[in-house]
């Protein structure tokens, strides 16, 4: 490696796309061959695979130096695999880009990445402005979740915001020191604060495959984004039940000065129904609440490891 160059790793998050490994690499190619000041090693993490994508990223590993691997012994999930990469990439790097392998994450915009990075910023994110092969469902649910999170979370959010992005070393060495399980990997990128800034660019359409994320997925990661960075959730449910009983108890006062007056006109047990029920779904929605942040803490206290690697292709150091 030449001493001018800087080391630059790709992280390239991989779930059952073997079909389109080989061409996400030519094109990355093409773009980094245009970037000779850099000296870049390309870290394929095999999220436990059921297709060949671990025979493609070995290939690839033997005919090309700069590619390397990773596979992990079961699906763990997106963020976990990112972590993975992470914490693989060693002390020499100065920076590293998390790119998707379905090349809805443009290459082209990494020139743009790294000029960002050169001006003085840690953090360079990529904003996706639209995707071609988004759902209506998909679009609605993206917004209202961006919605929920600029409302509820205690850090800002960037409606649009994707894993696509670069981090200096300086950002990656924190990044390692983070331990819990239940994690949105780009909310503890956001969280950390630095010196950030961002690109948007447009998504095409995957190069292979099928979107991986199905809707129970994305709803499980909502959920845990809301209750990995807030507490409001929380808040509101205590604020609801201070209101109904503020509420309850004025109109219980109502009742009886009526009945005394004798102006009844609905009976008392037809408030008391009414209200015990909607009381009652407002307990049961606290208690479900409870139970997802005890849930946190169960997997916290548990300390099960975020991953398990299989195997490995190329020679790895530990995190920063």
């Amino acid at each position: 490696m030449n001493r001018i160059q800087k080391p630059i790793a790709l992280i390239v998050p991989v779930f059952n796309e073997g079909d389109g490994l080989a061409v996400f690499y030519q094109e990355v190619k093409k773009v980094l061959s245009t970037l000779p000041e850099y000296h870049w090693k390309i870290i394929f993490v095999d999220d436990g695979s059921e297709d060949n994508s671990w025979q493609v990223i070995s290939e690839l590993s033997e005919q090309y130096q700069d590619v390397k691997g990773l596979l992990l012994s079961r699906n763990f999930g997106k963020e976990n695999a990112l972590t993975a990469g992470v914490q693989a990439v060693g002390e020499e790097i100065d920076a590293v880009i998390f790119i998707d392998a379905d090349l809805q994450h443009p290459p082209e915009l990494i020139p743009q990445l790294l000029a960002e990075w050169q001006k003085g910023f840690e953090i360079v994110s990529g904003i996706r402005k639209d995707v071609a092969d988004y759902s209506v469902i998909k679009r609605m649910g993206s917004k209202l979740f961006y919605t929920l999170m600029a409302w509820f979370s205690d850090i800002e959010v960037i409606p649009n915001n994707t894993d696509y992005r670069l981090l200096d070393k300086t950002v990656v060495s924190f990044l390692c020191q983070f331990t819990e399980r239940t994690r949105m990997f780009r909310g503890l990128i956001d969280w950390m604060g630095f010196n950030k800034t961002h690109l948007t660019f447009s998504a095409p359409a995957r190069n292979t495959g099928t979107q991986q994320y199905s809707f129970i997925k994305l709803f499980r990661l909502a959920i845990n984004s809301l209750t990995s960075f807030s507490l409001l959730p929380l808040r509101i449910t205590g604020y609801i039940g201070l209101f109904i009983v503020l509420s309850s108890g004025s109109l219980l006062t109502y009742m009886l000065f009526t009945h005394l007056l004798e102006w009844t006109v609905f009976t008392p047990l037809a408030f008391f129904v009414v209200f015990n029920t909607f009381l009652l779904g407002i307990l049961l929605s606290g208690l479900g609440l409870v139970a997802l942040y005890i849930g946190h803490i169960h997997t916290e206290v548990v300390q099960r490891p975020l991953y398990i690697i299989r195997k490995k292709i190329g020679n790895y150091k530990d995190c920063i």
